[in-house]
């Protein structure tokens, strides 16, 4: 028999100390866990989930960004705690919204959400002389069409039953390629990881929620790994089995072009920008996105490019305008300024750090030109268009992978690139050794500091507008319930489209939002709210209807965008109210529906 005192002891000094990282993940999820659970979101302030947040938030985010950095200071030490602790950022940074909002957040999400509706109502593709200008998104249909698709195997009402979450899913697609890209570099898990940290924290821009560029912009890193692993010029072991990648990137980038108009340009940039390189002087990508774009642009794509053409063309060279902002994109406010600066600030740091990383690590810097490219590669994009005052934020995301590599250099002491040795030379003189070792200590504390501080930075620059992208169960079901009542050939009329399913029916009912009008019809309305509304809605025959939505949406988006303040936009809903030419149709504690009457005031 064997003696129990010769087995091994189940938890030996060694394994107890490689499996302390557990302990402050553990404590930060479990600090998250309780904030959520003491969050109210019911009233949210002008700087959105910022002051909401229970303080138990914030110390968790501090308690997870201490354990990461104490995980992978070291560079030899091995194991998958890096990874998960990057994942519990992304469940504390891209899962908080969905676990505490009781709908999906954003417009724009259910303006998607809509189109889906639409297409598995209509049950195919429609021209604009059937549905308008949401034609747009029949020429661009492969993200719409495969939502569609899941909508139906997972049994469900629509895509708004899970797209809550769909943040948290994109963000899982981008790690794999950009793990793939950072280690076509470097064997440096700090600097691999650390990049990934930074990535994440400063990819602010809210292109993650449920819509065509959060799945293109994952292709389109995983294109760029491809690229990068498999068509560069280092011998024959690279080269083999390249048909089978080519029919890889084929499938990729054809998906990229059927669901989006921005990513195919900005991976052509990308890779015309690896092509100055000898070493990924390799055509075969480049071509392949270039026909498969044009391909599309030609025919599917045609009768939408046709008609925007003349404003692409004036767009171009006019840098100013294109990363301007317009009547209604200008925050206001105290807290829409300062999470506005918040993730000014944040994006500002990311990208010194990345010139002081590309100063600073100059074997690196070598090696990694291609990040370096595909980084810059964007920036002619701000010349191009405005793509309806948003280019500078799209350019500020793509940029971002070769961005947060180089800041992350920039945090660490000396990297070295695979198969790149230590120099030869006689020892290095006192001075220069006690520089090095003063680097290395400010490294120790300033690098966790800004980890810290870029981490915390996150939060209002990613939600610090919630107050304006949520909408509660009461607003839902407002209007849920005019587009329940509403005949074909009806109008739904707001002051802006933000306000859920403000698409629905867009292919029966009409829509009209009267702040997109000249500055001189808004200026009437306020002036005269019941007439010069009435004069609007005027013209829809019955049974059809023409109603006008009053929520809280269109007023937070109204008031922090710079467009009209609440006292404007209560004054015309009261002048309505009091109106004979309106009667009232649906009110809750979200908003109000009222319906134009007949001639005369009559019913």
């Amino acid at each position: 028999m064997t003696d129990l005192a010769d087995l091994p002891p189940l938890w030996s000094g060694r394994r107890v100390l490689a499996a302390w990282p557990l302990v402050p993940l553990t404590v930060a999820l479990a600090l998250w866990a309780y904030a959520v659970r003491h969050t109210d979101v019911s009233a949210l302030d002008d700087f959105g989930l910022v002051t909401a947040l229970h303080p138990a938030f914030w110390a968790g985010l501090a308690v997870l960004t201490a354990g990461f950095w104490l995980t992978v200071r070291r560079p030899g030490r091995r194991g998958g705690w890096p990874a998960a602790y990057v994942l519990g950022l992304l469940v504390m940074e891209r899962a908080t919204q969905a676990v505490l909002y009781p709908t999906p957040l954003y417009a724009w999400a259910w303006k998607h959400d809509g189109v889906v509706d639409h297409l598995l109502t209509a049950g195919g593709l429609q021209s604009a002389a059937e549905v308008g200008d949401m034609a747009v998104y029949d020429q661009w249909p492969g993200f719409f069409a495969a939502q569609a698709a899941l909508v139906r195997l997972l049994g469900v009402d629509s895509a708004a039953m899970y797209m809550a979450w769909w943040p948290l899913a994109s963000s899982l697609m981008l790690l794999l390629p950009l793990l793939l890209v950072y280690r076509t570099f470097t064997e440096d898990r700090r600097l691999i990881w650390t990049g990934v940290w930074l990535f994440f924290v400063a990819n602010w821009v809210g292109q993650d929620y449920f819509s065509p560029q959060s799945v293109a912009f994952a292709l389109h890193l995983g294109v760029l790994a491809v690229v990068l692993r498999r068509f560069g010029r280092t011998g024959g072991a690279r080269r083999q089995g390249q048909a089978v990648w080519t029919a890889v990137l084929v499938v990729m980038v054809t998906t990229i072009v059927i669901s989006h108009q921005l990513t195919p340009g900005m991976l052509v940039v990308s890779l015309l920008a690896l092509c100055l390189l000898r070493r990924y002087r390799d055509w075969v990508p480049v071509a392949t996105t270039v026909v498969l774009f044009l391909a599309w642009c030609l025919t599917a794509a045609l009768p939408f490019l046709s008609a925007a053409l003349p404003d692409m063309i004036r767009s171009v060279g006019d840098v100013g305008g294109n990363v301007a902002t317009g009547y209604g994109t200008t925050p206001t406010g105290t807290g829409a300024v300062a999470t506005s600066w918040a993730a000014r600030l944040l994006s500002g740091s990311v990208l010194l750090l990345a010139a002081a990383g590309l100063w600073r690590q100059r074997e690196l810097r070598h090696r990694a030109m291609p990040l370096v490219l595909i980084a810059a590669a964007p920036l002619p994009m701000l010349v191009a268009s405005s793509y309806g005052s948003e280019m500078i934020f799209r350019v500020l995301m793509f940029m971002l992978p070769g961005a947060a590599f180089f800041a992350a250099a920039a945090l660490l002491p000396t990297v070295r690139a695979p198969g790149v040795e230590a120099p030869a030379g006689p020892p290095r003189a006192a001075g220069v050794r006690e520089r090095s070792a003063v680097r290395r200590r400010l490294a120790g504390w300033g690098t966790p500091a800004v980890l810290l501080v870029t981490t915390l930075a996150f939060v209002p620059s990613y939600s610090g507008k919630d107050r304006v992208s949520y909408f509660p169960p009461q607003e839902v079901a407002l209007v849920r319930q005019v587009f329940a009542e509403a005949a074909e050939g009806s109008l739904v009329v707001a002051a802006n489209r933000n306000y859920p399913l403000a698409y629905a029916s867009y292919g029966d009912i009409d829509h009209y939002w009267y702040l997109d009008d000249e500055r001189s019809h808004i200026d009437r309305i306020v002036a005269d709210p019941a007439a010069t509304l009435a004069a609007d809605l005027a013209g829809v025959e019955s049974p059809a209807t023409a109603y006008l939505l009053f929520t809280q949406g269109q007023f937070a988006h109204s008031e922090m965008n710079g467009q009209l303040t609440r006292e404007q936009l209560t004054g015309i809903e009261r002048a309505v109210a009091a109106s004979p030419r309106f009667r009232l149709v649906a009110e809750n504690g979200a908003g109000t529906v009222y319906a134009l009457r007949g001639e005369g005031g009559t019913e």
